[in-house]
């Protein structure tokens, strides 16, 4: 297990971003506009950005050191709160108002629990026309009724406890809607979906978990929050008890979702968990799962050479963008280092470090939430999710593919094709029906059918209409699947046996036609299995073809689609398959981790006929076998790369 960084380190590190953020601030200090391509907002919400999450850092930083020897720190920000509140303060240090534009209230949240964090050192030296200035301000969250029913139901309670706390004015009616809008996301497993939807990702953890932490202890919460705080609590727990789970050895953090560019705010909920002293997981296992992710990026480049953070994972990649995203949105990664706010006395600082459950052992669950199978591999340290639950929508819907959500896998190695391609035409982790012009079907919308551990063995799986989407042009991406004209392509029904790093996947469809298995997207330092296996009968009682299976390596892409290269493939990096008359091929794309190659399977089927593949993401470039039958009474028998066999019933449809 690597050593963990000390709290010293941490304070150097945030020291070190504060230090270089606010050298591209405005003369006021109420705008920092850090380098990079104007967002999709303009300059300004960039620059109120820059500030509001920065202000997240300097105040953890000062909270944790009890203001002791950062009076410059506190009064820095202090200018800046006093320039850009200031109604007479020129466009380049006036703060966009929360009635002028939808972002502002995300920040102003951010404000208003530092100020309320930092009360006797900020707020309570301001003189009493900027704390006015700052209630007028924060003053349009009350009866705003347009904060959308998703985590900003937090943006709209944190301002208006603050306002409570200092005599402005605030609605206990809307204060009581947030919180109920809140319990509505609640799911089973301490997990909350990010809205109505089901929308699983990094939010459940930096947001969704972590206000009602940092909410409860405000001043102007706690009639409130006395009669939530232990269920609240209890959630985070349930939930950290998965979320551990899912960083890998080397800390990376399950690459799914939107807002990935803000890179180590995923380990913001373990220190919730600290600051909430949940029972179930250790102070030092807590520590140590939120060092692990702050420093794989700080060691590979986040922030970058002159302290800063830019738009990318590792390093720059502006197409990890949202519509939403400026240069200074990557600053949400502030709430990843809320570890600072806590004295050095703190056990979380004092405990000894307890390994991760990947740095242990193997690791196999089921969450049936998010609908995932969580399948961490100790031999190589990468966690793998197999998806049959999270779309970013609902059951029923007919939008195209996100593929940051609704892919069948996702990984701590490995990152979704995000070019245009990637979201009008799914390959990736995906099974689609493939129609005459080379149009692939998405599934979004299906519905689950499984998930769970049978024996050693991971089950899950999902049956839905797939249809061809035709996506409206110049839509706005906040992460979902894009709208359009929606074409029935015929039902799919997947399932996914997982063992090990190892899943087994099983499909069929309700009509003649192609279908296409698409295998992890593989940068060259990791292998890409795919490779199909014979099955027995299907269960209508006819023969799935036997074709003559000889495994091949592609190393050119047989590729017709637009908007994908063709590129020469190390023949050791992605394994395919020729099939009878089928076609295997591997497609070529640019990825934030570098040159990425995706191996796609065709079968011509017919309806009920089941095929199956064998997908396996691996450091080891030798080839794996394994064999797939399925009986009639939907049991499948499997022998794995290992040479364990094992029998695992499928549950009907």
């Amino acid at each position: 297990m690597p050593e963990n960084h000390s709290r010293d380190d941490w304070l150097a590190l945030a020291d070190r971003m504060l230090t270089a953020a606010r050298r591209h601030a405005s003369p006021g200090h109420a705008l920092i506009n850090v380098p990079g391509t104007e967002g999709g907002f303009g300059r300004s919400v960039d620059g109120l950005e820059g500030f509001a999450r920065t202000f997240l850092l300097a105040g953890f930083r000062i909270a944790g050191e009890r203001g002791r020897g950062l009076d410059e720190l506190a009064e820095w920000y202090a200018a800046g709160l006093a320039a850009g509140t200031d109604p007479k303060a020129p466009d380049e240090e006036r703060w966009t108002r929360l009635d002028e534009h939808g972002q502002a209230k995300v920040e102003a949240a951010s404000i208003a629990l530092i100020l309320d964090l930092t009360r006797p050192w900020i707020w309570d030296r301001l003189t009493p026309q900027v704390q006015e200035q700052v209630v007028d301000y924060l003053s349009p969250a009350v009866g705003d009724d347009t904060y959308p029913q998703i985590n900003w139901v937090w943006f709209r309670l944190v301002v208006q406890t603050f306002l409570r706390s200092v005599g402005g004015p605030w609605s206990g009616t809307e204060m009581v809607d947030d919180l109920r809008a809140h319990d509505s996301f609640r799911r089973s497993g301490g997990w909350l979906a990010d809205g109505p939807s089901r929308a699983y990702d990094h939010y459940t953890g930096w947001a969704l978990h972590l206000y009602p932490i940092l909410w409860a202890r405000m001043a102007g919460a706690s009639d409130l929050a006395d009669s939530r705080r232990d269920r609240d609590i209890a959630d985070l727990d349930r939930y950290l008890r998965d979320a551990i789970t899912l960083v890998g050895a080397d800390g990376s953090p399950l690459i799914q979702g939107r807002s990935l560019t803000y890179r180590f705010a995923a380990a913001a909920p373990f220190w919730a968990g600290a600051l909430a002293g949940v029972p179930s997981t250790s102070p030092g296992a807590l520590r140590h799962a939120a060092d692990r992710i702050v420093h794989h990026f700080a060691d590979h480049g986040a922030p970058d050479a002159d302290g800063l953070l830019s738009i990318g994972w590792h390093g720059r990649w502006p197409r990890i963008a949202q519509s939403y995203s400026g240069p200074g949105s990557p600053y949400w990664a502030s709430k990843g280092m809320l570890g600072v706010a806590l004295p050095a006395g703190h056990p979380v600082w004092t405990a000894p470090a307890e390994p991760l459950p990947i740095e242990t052992g193997d690791v196999l669950r089921a969450v049936r939430a998010p609908g995932w199978l969580i399948s961490g591999s100790k031999a190589d340290g990468i966690v793998r999710v197999i998806n049959h639950g999270t779309d970013h929508d609902v059951e029923g819907a007919t939008t195209g593919d996100s593929p940051l959500y609704a892919r069948i896998g996702y990984s701590t190695a490995t990152f979704p094709i995000l070019d245009e391609s990637g979201w009008t035409e799914p390959l990736d982790q995906s099974v689609v029906l493939v129609d005459d012009s080379g149009r692939r079907s998405h599934r979004t919308g299906f519905r689950t059918l499984d998930v769970r551990i049978d024996g050693e063995v991971g089950v899950a799986g999902s049956t839905g209409v797939a249809h061809w989407n035709t996506p409206i042009p110049d839509q706005r991406d906040h992460g979902s699947g894009r709208l359009g004209q929606s074409v029935e392509a015929g039902e799919i029904t997947v399932f996914s046996l997982v063992r090990g790093p190892w899943e087994i996947r099983l499909a069929h469809t309700d009509r003649a036609g192609t279908l296409r298995m698409g295998g992890w997207p593989v940068t060259a330092d990791l292998h890409s299995h795919l490779i199909p296996l014979i099955s027995a009968p299907n269960v209508s009682g006819t023969n799935v073809s036997r074709p003559n299976v000889r495994e091949t390596n592609v190393r050119v892409a047989n590729v017709s689609e637009t908007n994908v290269r063709e590129a020469n493939v190390r023949e050791t990096n992605v394994r395919a398959t020729n099939v009878g008359g089928a076609n295997g091929g591997v497609e070529a794309h640019d990825g934030p981790l570098g040159a990425t190659t995706v191996p796609w399977l065709d079968w011509p089927v017919g309806p009920g006929e089941w095929v199956a593949a064998l997908v396996g993401l691996s450091r080891d470039p030798a080839p794996p076998t394994a064999t797939a039958e399925i009986d009639h009474g939907w049991e499948v028998r499997a022998t794995w790369p290992d040479g364990v066999t094992t029998r695992t019933p499928l549950t009907k449809e």
